[in-house]
């Protein structure tokens, strides 16, 4: 588990709740959006549910389909694409902290269809570009390579994006 729960005193369960009213408001929870079993045990150790439940809960949600890590994945990967213009290294970080395996990254980043996502980072590049008051163009590129790798693109992408706006 995370550094959230088991070393962190000051944080403590604020109301808790039994574990068949967890088994109801975790399916819930879980059918509102996608969730990886990591938001899931956060969730439950927030409110005081006991290790071995957690397990328990994890394995009942798994078997009924509402936990699907590749599925979670593809949608994270998608969502997170689209509407925060997040570069391919980013989502894969994110997923990582989240635990989720390095096979069902490899299918999320499939979701991101190439022709989009260079078209996104041109658009990101130039918008970077023309916001930027830097007169030095030598500072001016530093500072939008910089914005475009803090976004999650790759180094080689963003350097023959930059390339292209001069």
């Amino acid at each position: 588990m995370s550094s959230w729960g088991k070393n962190n005193d000051y944080q403590t369960p604020k109301n808790y709740w039994s574990v068949q009213e967890a088994k109801e408001k975790i399916q819930n929870f879980c059918a509102y959006q996608e969730r990886c079993a990591w938001d899931v045990k956060r969730k439950l150790f927030e409110k005081g549910i006991p290790e071995k439940d957690i397990e328990d809960l994890l394995d009942f949600l798994t078997q009924e389909k509402y936990l699907d890590e590749e599925r979670f994945a593809s949608s994270f990967a998608r969502g997170k694409f689209r509407l925060k213009k997040w570069g391919k290294n980013r989502i894969q970080q994110e997923l990582r902290m989240r635990k989720i395996s390095q096979a069902s990254i490899r299918a999320g980043l499939e979701e991101i269809d190439p022709e989009e996502y260079h078209d996104a980072l041109l658009t990101q590049a130039e918008k970077k570009w023309e916001s930027t008051q830097e007169k030095d163009p030598f500072k001016k590129r530093f500072k939008v390579i910089q914005y475009l790798m803090s976004r999650g693109f790759e180094q080689d992408l963003v350097q023959e994006a930059v390339g292209s706006l001069q």
